[in-house]
């Protein structure tokens, strides 16, 4: 199925479903939809980070820190973190991503908002992730992730992610 005519639940400011919706209109009409965002670990507590292919439909060719996407009409968050981690990771087995917490993000009229559910999870697995989806990856130390911050072109609801999740980590 083309991504742009993928089913989403429609939500309110409270995370409540209002309807339904292709992606494509979604994001035309600025939508509130529902998102899953994991942070996954490698066994050497290393980030996994990646650079998003040039035909995603948003924010194309920027890098991430977290993988993830859009959570489908019908589908819990906990479903799609797992199903979204596997499949970008290219990994089957998983253990489940642990939920960690939510917020709105306010893309800025790009694609409306989204509610962003913030997972973590540990991978000891081989990754062979989406080509798809991931344009380049490694798994790079904290310390490097960080570093790149103000250097490298981070996709903003990520890094918005990344950000509360460093608060919520204290």
């Amino acid at each position: 199925m083309n991504p742009a005519e993928e089913l989403l639940d429609v939500v309110d400011e409270h995370d409540e479903v209002v309807g339904r919706a292709p992606r494509a209109e979604v994001y035309a009409r600025g939508l509130i939809h529902r998102c899953a965002f994991i942070q996954v670990r490698d066994a050497e507590d290393r980030i996994f980070v990646h650079r998003r292919t040039p035909t995603k439909l948003v924010y194309p060719s920027l890098y991430d820190m977290f993988v993830g996407g859009v959570v489908g009409a019908g589908e819990s968050y906990d479903d799609a973190a797992l199903r979204e981690a596997e499949e970008e990771l290219g990994v089957r087995g998983l253990p489940r991503p642990e939920p960690l917490f939510r917020f709105l993000y306010d893309s800025g009229g790009v694609a409306g908002k989204w509610w962003s559910a913030v997972y973590e999870v540990r991978c000891e697995l081989p990754v062979n992730p989406q080509a798809e989806e991931v344009a380049w990856h490694a798994f790079l130390p904290e310390e490097d992730l960080v570093s790149r911050l103000g250097t490298w072109e981070w996709v903003p609801d990520g890094l918005a992610a990344y950000e509360h999740l460093r608060a919520h980590r204290g």
